[in-house]
């Protein structure tokens, strides 16, 4: 009940929360099931809101993991910052699209996983380019960009602007929460950005090509 009266105020002042309640249980699950808790890994988390998967996370991290947890809403950090107290765990006021200048201010490398929940459909394509080609470089190479989405999103929202940067992109769907969710799992390979030169995210093209923004 906290988690979701808690983003119904902050959704009302905030256009850019995605949803009016927090993803469930079974959402938050879903997502995290790409996740090797066996080992110690570095996660990042873009949008956590007042922490339902931070929660999670936390709890099923190896004790040598680090989470850093990048939220631009400056009253969700401050909720994050009131109930996490976890040693693991960095909490920074900041956007997305900033994820390497965070990386080096918290004397990391290249995180194992990132999770996402920011609603990219309403995203400007520049702004939606920049945060897709930081995260991949952010990445190590087979590291994955996890993301949640509304289910009632287009291919066109998200997934061929994935395919873009990443060589591998999965999608599926997660129909126990309100709204339904659209999951992606978008792999780093050992090429550039765009690399599979086709744009089908197959990895099946000759001929690399860089992506700039």
């Amino acid at each position: 009940m906290f988690h979701t009266m808690a983003y119904m105020k902050n959704f009302i002042k905030d256009k850019d929360i995605a949803s009016i309640t927090p993803t469930s249980p079974f959402g938050v699950k879903r997502v995290c099931s790409q996740i090797d808790f066996a080992r110690n890994n570095l996660i990042i988390e873009y949008g956590p809101g007042t922490g339902v998967f931070t929660d999670y996370l936390l709890k099923h991290m190896r004790n040598g993991s680090r989470l850093i947890a990048i939220e631009r809403n400056k009253n969700f950090k401050t909720i994050l910052q009131d109930r996490i107290h976890d040693p693991r765990a960095t909490i920074i006021n900041d956007s997305a699209e900033n994820v390497l200048e965070t990386l080096k201010a918290c004397r990391s490398g290249e995180a194992d996983y990132i999770i996402s929940g920011i609603p990219f459909f309403w995203l400007p394509r520049d702004l939606k380019d920049r945060i897709l080609l930081n995260t991949y470089r952010a990445l190590k190479e087979g590291g994955s960009f996890l993301v949640y989405q509304t289910c009632f999103q287009t291919d066109q929202h998200l997934k061929v602007h994935l395919e873009r940067f990443f060589p591998v992109v999965h999608s599926k769907f997660e129909l126990r929460n309100i709204p339904p969710l659209r999951l992606f799992q978008a792999i780093k390979g050992s090429q550039s950005p765009g690399g599979n030169g086709n744009g089908n995210g197959n990895g099946n093209g000759s001929r690399s090509r860089r992506i700039t923004v």
